[in-house]
């Protein structure tokens, strides 16, 4: 399906040229958006084109055009698969709490399953092996 013809369509390689000069000008030099409608009324005259089809126009071909000269963004997605029950997030944190009136640091136990991502809290009053071990033993 072609897209529906606007009055901007004579003058999008007037922007499309500003906007690939802008890919080697410094970043204070580069046309905003603004300057490039400023540009079109006094340089060429242009009176039936609206500074919000500039807008949307610029928002669109800006992306596309640093795509099409290699100077977009990388697109790099690495998956990621867990086994059940091969891996896990642990850690220790302190937590005050205020216990029969009185402000107490204690150490809280959170755990992460990758597979499934259920999480497990708990707090002890220390963080050591023993903690360590009976946090674990709380997420079969």
């Amino acid at each position: 399906m072609m897209p529906r013809k606007t009055r901007l369509d004579p003058y999008k390689p007037l922007v499309n040229q500003m906007l690939r000069a802008d890919l080697d000008a410094p970043r204070k030099q580069r046309h905003t958006v603004k300057r490039i409608f400023d540009r079109l009324v006094d340089e060429h005259e242009v009176v039936d084109v609206s500074y919000a089809m500039v807008r949307d126009h610029v928002a669109t071909r800006r992306r596309e055009i640093r795509i099409e000269t290699g100077r977009g963004p990388s697109q790099a997605f690495v998956p990621q698969s867990h086994q059940p029950g091969v891996e896990a997030e642990v850690d220790f944190g302190d937590v005050t709490v205020r216990l029969a009136g009185e402000r107490v640091k204690l150490c809280l136990f959170a755990l992460r399953l990758s597979y499934s991502g259920k999480a497990v809290r708990r707090v002890f009053a220390c963080g050591g092996q023993e903690a360590f071990f009976e946090g674990h033993g709380c997420c079969r």
